[in-house]
């Protein structure tokens, strides 16, 4: 860490909730997707560089993955870099990638006693190897945890991965494998990286943006939509309880009627 950000990292650890599990156990969602937006512009509101704001929102990353655990979701997936980020600066990118090692390598010890599984999607390959290395090392530890599963998307983009998706089961028919007739929803979405695990219920932006940005495209079909104002450094527990409970206060009909 640079030594003029000294100082700028509040105790996070204050920000609690009274009462802190937002609604009762079985109104929870069970997969929470997070796009987690405005590290970049928290940096320059307080006249930091953009690595600040990375470093202060794995910070705020470390407490979600928390309270996550702690109200009992099943799914947390947190869009951590898009296809589209390698338009960035190198010099941003790289740090970035420093900051997946320092995440991995300080808390992996917590995760492992909180039972929570480690995820990826989107394709690793091209991260540096260093990073490979260490997020296979994680995913080693975490492989046979039953707790919350944490899914990182990492060199992610939706459209990649249903396209991705299209070509194996094409493949499939071209060995004659399987038959046209045969793809459905459920044959597309077992091709997709989320395989295996539910859907999201509830999708939190931060930053003010009310768009996707090119994630999870088939899987928040019936997702509820929070968009929240403070930028994803400022983003604490408190937040995230707030979220949860506009997704409660909604009445869920999956285009039917009630």
């Amino acid at each position: 860490m640079f030594p003029e950000w000294k100082g700028v990292f509040r105790r996070r650890t204050a920000q609690r909730v009274e009462n802190d599990r937002p609604c009762r156990a079985e109104e929870i969602p069970i997969h929470v997707a997070v796009i987690m937006d405005g590290n970049g512009r928290w940096a320059r509101r307080h006249a930091l560089p953009r690595a600040a704001g990375h470093h202060a929102g794995m910070l705020a990353m470390r407490d979600a993955i928390r309270a996550a655990d702690d109200w009992g979701i099943q799914v947390l997936t947190l869009y951590s870099f898009s296809t589209e980020n390698w338009k960035r600066p190198r010099q941003e990118i790289d740090y970035l990638w420093r900051l997946v090692d320092e995440f991995f390598q300080l808390d992996i010890d917590e995760l492992v006693e909180r039972n929570v599984r480690i995820k990826i999607i989107g394709d690793p390959s091209q991260l540096p190897q260093v990073t490979q290395n260490t997020i296979a090392r994680a995913l080693h530890r975490t492989k046979d945890n039953t707790g919350l599963t944490v899914q990182f998307a990492l060199n992610y983009g939706s459209r990649w991965e249903i396209v991705k998706a299209v070509q194996e089961i094409a493949y499939q028919i071209e060995k004659r494998e399987i038959a046209v007739t045969d793809i459905d929803e459920k044959m597309l979405s077992d091709y997709l990286s989320t395989s295996g695990l539910p859907d999201p219920d509830l999708l939190i932006r931060t930053a003010g943006d009310q768009r996707i940005s090119n994630f999870l495209l088939w899987q928040i079909a019936y997702a509820e939509f929070v968009f929240v104002n403070e930028m994803w450094p400022d983003f604490t527990r408190k937040h995230f309880y707030s979220a949860i409970q506009a997704y409660v206060a909604r009445e869920r009909r999956f285009g039917g009627l009630k």
